[in-house]
């Protein structure tokens, strides 16, 4: 059995305590793998550092992320610590990390668990996969736009055959692994767009086409974003796998995350073909930092996430197992109401509700 190096920044705001109760959860589930072996390496970065040194990402610690296996990552980033263009520091960490790795394919689950309430009236099953193309797109303009005479400022969209591609390629693939839609069961991977307008889109459409003629047992399906929006709440069990370019996979992901119980059960994966990080889709909520009642689940899901990739890449189906068995351990605990977090309505910690986590591992 291989063994893997984690490289975890906990970060800022609720980082730290969420990466915590992931770390004990993921930790838990490794002992009950037989001869899954994780290291875990710990390293500063972030919105505080940065305002103590100058220097959010340090290029050691970049490094460092690059041999590691993966990458656990907490949040990232402070409303009053900004550079000086007045962005905040969040990019210099995560966007460093995304294109420097070219983690190109944004993972984004967005399920339903029994036990917890949507904010849709008449929700239905929920379980989609959005995945975002992460290193093209609109935000790839970052630092790169232009701004004339404090008048005029423009940002450049940037869409390629081969970044589109290789995205598209891994939502088909993702559906090949999947159970399909809920509505009825069938795999699909819709493509998210505005084709109808933006040449841009039109050739994201047209590339997803050429992709899809070599998965011919997986359904196709179209949605212009906007309409994508409204299915989401209207309709949210017809979709399986959603690809999206950059901000339009960033926009529909916390849409989906609202339907869900929030961002406290949006987990996330940003993955390339050697590189992958692995995170809560939420911020450092710096207004709860320090209280242990931040929601660790969306955290504690991407480490099921992480050892998924870990498992799937290596042949190795401990790990695979371990991912699963942390999912598994997730649901009994919603369902059957051991543990609920405050953002859900309940009144458990955060450490609580990763012990409740911890126990039903041994069950499930």
């Amino acid at each position: 059995m291989p063994s893997y190096t984690i490289a975890v920044l906990p970060g800022d705001g609720i980082g730290p305590e969420v990466i915590r109760a992931g770390l004990d959860v993921v930790n838990e589930a490794a002992t009950r793998a037989p001869g899954l072996r994780l290291d875990f390496a710990e390293y500063e970065a972030g919105a505080e550092l940065y305002r103590r040194t100058g220097v959010a990402l340090p290029p050691e610690v970049y490094r460092a992320c690059e041999a590691a296996d993966a990458i656990y990552f907490g949040a990232v980033g402070h409303p009053d610590i900004r550079l000086p263009d007045g962005t905040e520091v969040h990019g210099e960490v995560m966007f460093k990390l995304r294109f420097g790795l070219d983690l190109y394919a944004g993972l984004r689950p967005i399920r339903l668990y029994a036990g917890v309430e949507s904010a849709l009236r008449s929700a239905r099953a929920i379980d989609y996969v959005i995945v975002r193309e992460s290193v093209e797109g609109l935000y790839a303009a970052r630092g790169g736009g232009n701004l004339l005479y404090d008048e005029v400022a423009t940002d450049t969209m940037i869409i390629t055959r081969k970044g589109t591609e290789r995205v598209t390629e891994y939502a088909f693939r993702l559906a090949e692994r999947r159970r399909g839609r809920p509505s009825d069961g069938r795999r699909m991977v819709t493509c998210c767009d505005k084709s109808n307008v933006l040449r841009s889109y039109a050739f994201f459409r047209r590339v997803y086409d050429e992709v899809a003629v070599r998965h011919p047992g997986i359904g196709r399906d179209y949605a212009y974003v906007d309409a994508m929006t409204l299915w989401q709440v209207l309709a949210p069990e017809a979709y399986d796998v959603i690809v999206a370019e950059n901000m339009f996979g960033d926009i529909i992901s916390d849409l989906g995350a609202g339907t869900i119980g929030g961002m406290g059960m949006a987990p996330s994966g940003d993955i390339g073909d050697r590189h992958a990080v692995f995170q809560p889709s939420h911020g450092t909520a710096p207004t709860i930092a320090g209280k242990g009642i931040a929601n660790p689940l969306a955290t504690i899901l991407s480490g099921a996430l992480m050892l998924d990739w870990l498992g799937e890449r290596q042949g190795d189906a401990a790990a695979v197992e371990a991912g699963r068995r942390i999912d598994r351990a997730v649901e009994v605990v919603l369902a059957e109401g051991r543990a609920k977090p405050r953002d859900l309505g309940g009144r458990d910690s955060t450490g609580a509700v990763a012990e409740a986590v911890c126990r039903a591992l041994g069950e499930v």
